[in-house]
């Protein structure tokens, strides 16, 4: 139609309506991450007068079509909303009132224009939106099959494993080259010596090992039949093993858990026995593996002191008959100033006392039983915290000569940058006794998201859209926990607590976002966690803010799709567009309940976190979702 009569031009309302916050498409729809929606649209007039905008707001039906009107303002018989008069050009924006639109329905709206005293005689195209929540969720579970607490066995490479093995990357590559080949003893009288060579594990040392160990476990097997004692098949040597779960790890790599190590690298020491003119007068080959378990209370170690244990295992392969016999000592170090060490204690593969040091005969290379564990115990009885670094080496003699000894070194603890097999022992968790534990060795929590699905729905996008990605394992970024033993003092001169962190997070900037009455009463939750040197409030960590209001503003509200699922959507009262993305923190209205109960399981006592410990955070039902530019829908995990 002709938009020019005798009175002047009709305004004109633009041919791209938006919706927002933050007024971005997906496909053809705007994409609203607030139900306090923001309608706008652009407003010409041809004789540059001031026009304001109708925005009129339909639901649809399943194809697409208008349904119905949405009573925008009940005062307005119209049901519209009407915007201020904007300059010709300008955009013309309306907000609907929290409560009149509902996340998760599909709306549209169109406009018209008005300049004060001529009407547009038509309407604009419609404009398609939908509320949609950064995460949805159903209500808590009833019950859950999620274990919090369950840790994976990881693996790791020794960053010191003794000058005659190579040290590795994490690609498997070498990284540094053995630097000794051989380690020789002083001649004897006759001029002979005894050296000892070792080497990583090959294919064939690890198929002998696996070979070794089936063998065993069968032997085991039957004289568990013979007795009528299942369990003593366990671990194929039964009693004999400190780490439970080593036995059915592949030979050639090392793991660990917080309280566990199983090496597994060590690979083969070949002991050369050579006459004056360094002849081989023979040779005897042996493969090797350590453990080490600590007990992070002393009720786990049955001792009243703060414990861990170490172990050696020594597999005969081959010997020459001129050796006569072979005797293995395990030497062991420590830096520890508060402890006590067990004296070296042998066992066969069966737990059977096999004396003071491993030794061999010639015939104890042919049986499954001619293996050879040493095991130590080592008792803390120290104030505050201490990490322990460990050395290991094997001095060999043998029959055919009286006084001719070679030495193996075995490495340490691990480089000072890394001390990944240094045991750590402290008296600081008053509530679980004194202990020990590995804290190279990274925890993961995982957050029981069926009990708690607000929490980890919010938990996840803040790990997608934080810079440092705090606790998440697919950044690999992990969070350190806020320990009683942090030097951080308050202003009243205490150590410094969550609950300081806490109060600045959630300080007086934070009010209560209306929600639906189905989302019951809310508190606010901060992330990182307050407990965590990543929290905003935390003083010194690289999240720290000045309030709460510098981090990004969340909340938890019904879908109103005929779902009874719920939503973490932005909150827009301080930030008008949402999250940026580029927040040091968050801030979110969640649930009472899961807000106090969600975090409140983590084992800080029983893994024996102190200050500074690192920790991942996993949230199943939602570590499937790879990105936040879209809804994520929680699934049911068990």
């Amino acid at each position: 139609m002709d938009a020019i009569t005798a009175g002047g031009s009709r305004p004109v309302s633009g041919k791209t309506p938006a919706a927002g916050p933050k007024f971005a498409k997906s496909g053809t729809t705007w994409r609203v991450i607030s139900p306090d929606v923001v309608l706008r649209n652009t407003v010409t007039d041809a004789d540059g007068d001031t026009s304001n905008l109708t925005f009129q707001v339909y639901t649809t039906n399943a194809d697409g079509t208008p349904k119905a009107q949405v009573d925008l303002d009940g005062d307005d018989p119209y049901g519209v909303l009407v915007s201020p008069y904007v300059a010709s050009g300008s955009l013309a924006k309306v907000p609907v009132p929290y409560g009149l639109l509902k996340p998760g329905v599909l709306y549209k709206f169109r406009t018209s224009a008005f300049d004060g005293s001529l009407y547009e005689t038509t309407w604009s195209p419609w404009a398609d939106f939908r509320i949609e929540p950064y995460v949805k969720f159903p209500a808590p579970q009833a019950s859950s099959t999620i274990d919090p607490n369950v840790q994976e066995i990881r693996e790791f490479d020794r960053t010191d494993p003794g000058p005659a093995l190579p040290t590795f990357d994490a690609k498997g590559a070498v990284k540094r080259e053995a630097t000794q080949k051989r380690a020789c003893g002083k001649q004897d009288a006759e001029g002979r010596k005894l050296c000892v060579e070792l080497s990583p594990p090959t294919a064939e040392s690890k198929a002998r090992v696996k070979k070794h160990d089936e063998e065993l476990r069968k032997a085991a097997e039957a004289k568990a039949r013979k007795v009528g004692n299942s369990s003593a098949a366990a671990g194929g040597g039964g009693a004999v093993e400190l780490v439970d779960w080593c036995y059915d790890k592949p030979a050639g790599k090392d793991y660990m858990s917080r309280t566990e190590a199983c090496l597994k690298s060590i690979g083969g020491a070949l002991l050369i026995f050579i006459d004056v003119d360094d002849v081989t007068i023979g040779t005897a080959k042996f493969d090797v593996e350590q453990r080490i378990k600590t007990y992070p209370n002393k009720g786990a170690s049955g001792s009243d002191f703060a414990e861990f244990d170490q172990q050696i295992r020594i597999v005969p392969v081959s010997a020459d008959p001129a050796l006569g016999g072979v005797t293995m000592k395990w030497n062991i170090g420590s830096t520890c100033s508060s402890c006590v060490t067990s004296n070296v204690k042998w066992s066969d593969a069966q737990n059977n006392n096999a004396g003071p040091d491993a030794y061999w005969t010639m015939d104890d290379f042919d049986p499954p039983y001619g293996d050879r564990w040493g095991r130590v115990a080592t008792t803390w009885s120290g104030t505050g915290k201490e990490t322990i670094d460990l050395g290991w080496s094997v001095t060999a003699t043998v029959d055919a000569s009286a006084t001719a000894t070679a030495t193996a070194n075995f490495g340490s603890s691990g480089i000072d940058a890394q001390r990944e097999l240094a045991p750590r022992c402290d008296d600081i968790l008053k509530s679980s006794a004194p202990g020990c534990v590995l804290p190279h060795a990274v925890q993961i929590w995982t957050l029981d998201t069926n009990l708690y699905p607000a929490a980890g729905a919010y938990y996840w996008y803040m790990q997608q859209v934080m810079p440092d990605h705090a606790g998440s394992k697919r950044w690999d970024s992990l969070m350190y926990y806020l320990g009683p033993d942090t030097p951080l003092k308050n202003s009243a001169g205490g150590t410094w607590t969550s609950d300081n962190s806490r109060s600045r997070v959630c300080d007086s900037t934070w009010s209560v976002h209306p929600s639906d009455a189905s989302v019951g009463s809310v508190d606010c939750d901060e992330f990182a966690m307050a407990s965590t040197h990543e929290s905003g409030g935390y003083p010194t960590g690289v999240n720290v803010v000045t309030s709460g209001s510098k981090c990004a503003q969340l909340f938890t509200d019904k879908m109103g799709d005929g779902s009874s699922n719920f939503g973490i959507l932005a909150d827009t009262r301080t930030a008008t567009n949402g999250p940026s993305g580029t927040e040091r923190c968050g801030r979110a209205g969640i649930p009472s309940a899961q807000n106090q109960k969600a975090f409140s399981g983590f084992p800080a006592p029983s893994w024996r976190m102190l200050d500074g410990d690192g920790f991942f955070l996993t949230l199943p039902g939602y570590e499937h979702c790879t990105s936040a530019t879209t809804t994520c829908t929680w699934s049911k995990v068990g």
